[in-house]
């Protein structure tokens, strides 16, 4: 896929007249996906499709087109080039852009991740067995993600990996579940197993009568999990440039008021061991790593094409959208095995939803818990929680109460797959905070 993508874009190259210049964006996949429910397979598929999205630049002036590759060169070439006539028909009637920044300078780079997926057959074998005697319920994904750059100017990019995920509850009845998530590049049955037996203890938990306690402020253990809807929030821009200059940011007590977080809070843009392309639709590479918040502390933003014409800085390779696509968060030195007894008397969320800004400008977020959320009392788990509604900021959960942070962290890929599977993930730990607010 890679040489023939490099040819189509050599071949429209030379179809460019006058000062026009080409942009050439390729995404692709081959993914098989499983889908449980009872404990038993309901539907399993496979996808190839590729899409070629180009984009013709005359001076200041830009227009955008997708096409469908079929994978024969020839049918691709033509619909290419139909493709390219109508760019040329749409251009002169869009007005000038005075944001429009591309990359000139060539850098070619290629990223290709070793295929150490597992066989399917291997991985339904495993989840059927994890369900036995259970309702195991989920969706399973794997297989190879293709992203690739070309422009005119001669610059070549090709990136490609193989994750996999996999989704899964095992569920109770009404709305009583415990849902897991197990993700990476290569199966470890061990690891997989230990996420199966988390999952089926906490179901016989959730079997006893369920708790109600009153809204108020108490200790709480987020799971990582549960602190990646947290972390979602804050990428919905929280980190931006763009946010930043225009103080839309969830972020901007820390621009305007040297507010901070925790010392222990280490947050980066983490491309490196991520599963994004280190590159960007107009042809900008990434840096290997963007320090976000450093010990508590704002340190960088991430930088668009159009953010850095703008405002007149040098981009970073973010997407137009200016949010993370490999969010890194650093441990702590909490074992996730003592995390019970370290919370002595609180309550263990493994899942929020719902979430939305309550006060944006003071990073205030609301919420609800969701499916498989527990009371906790002298550092064993004793009860099923009933759902509750809660209201709390950036700076007090990250901030002044946060407690602690676990050793290990989880890789939790985006389950997106509209239009294509999402290379977003976030690596992140569970946190222990104090006098956490719940309001209903």
């Amino acid at each position: 896929m890679q040489q023939r993508f490099y040819d189509l874009a050599t071949h429209l190259t030379g179809k460019l007249a006058g000062d026009e210049v080409l942009l050439a964006c390729l995404a692709g996949e081959t993914s098989e996906f499983i889908r449980f429910n009872r404990s038993a397979v309901r539907q399993a598929g496979s996808v190839r499709q590729a899409f070629c999205f180009l984009e013709l630049i005359r001076g200041r002036r830009h227009v955008k087109l997708a096409v469908t590759l079929s994978g024969e060169p020839d049918c691709d070439r033509r619909r290419a080039e139909d493709a390219l006539r109508d760019l040329r028909g749409s251009i002169a009637h869009v007005p000038e852009d005075p944001h429009l920044l591309y990359a000139t300078d060539v850098r070619d780079s290629a990223s290709v991740g070793d295929d150490r997926l597992p066989d399917p057959a291997d991985v339904l074998d495993a989840v059927c067995a994890a369900g036995k005697g259970r309702d195991l319920v989920g969706i399973y994904a794997q297989g190879g993600i293709q992203a690739g750059f070309a422009n005119s100017l001669g610059q070549r990019n090709w990136f490609a990996t193989c994750p996999f995920h996999l989704n899964w509850s095992f569920y109770l009845r009404d709305d009583k579940a415990v849902k897991a998530t197990y993700a990476g590049f290569e199966w470890d049955q061990h690891a997989f197993q230990a996420k199966v037996d988390a999952a089926a203890e906490q179901l016989e938990v959730l079997a006893r009568p369920p708790k109600t306690i009153q809204p108020g402020r108490c200790r709480v253990y987020l799971a990582p999990t549960a602190l990646a809807e947290f972390m979602t929030m804050l990428r919905w821009g929280g980190f931006g440039l763009k946010a930043h200059r225009t103080k839309t940011t969830s972020l901007l007590r820390m621009i305007e008021a040297g507010a901070r977080l925790h010392p222990s809070v280490h947050l980066r843009e983490n491309t490196r061991e991520g599963m994004a392309p280190n590159f960007q639709s107009a042809g900008f590479i990434k840096p290997d790593e963007v320090r976000l918040i450093d010990a508590g502390a704002y340190r960088d933003c991430l930088v668009s094409a159009r953010s850095a014409k703008e405002y007149g800085v040098e981009p970073n390779g973010a997407s137009t959208g200016e949010a993370p696509e490999s969010l890194d968060m650093a441990g702590g030195d909490l074992d996730a095995a003592d995390v019970p007894a370290r919370l002595g008397t609180g309550v263990y969320v493994n899942q929020l939803w719902y979430l939305n800004y309550s006060d944006r400008p003071a990073g205030r977020i609301t919420g609800m818990t969701r499916f498989a959320t527990f009371w906790v009392e002298s550092g064993r788990i004793a009860a099923p929680l009933n759902v509750m509604r809660f209201d709390e900021t950036v700076y007090r959960v990250l901030g002044e109460n946060l407690l602690a942070l676990t050793k290990q962290r989880d890789l939790i890929p985006s389950a997106s797959t509209y239009f294509a599977r999402s290379t977003d993930s976030m690596r992140l730990p569970g946190i222990l905070v104090d006098d956490f607010t719940f309001t209903l």
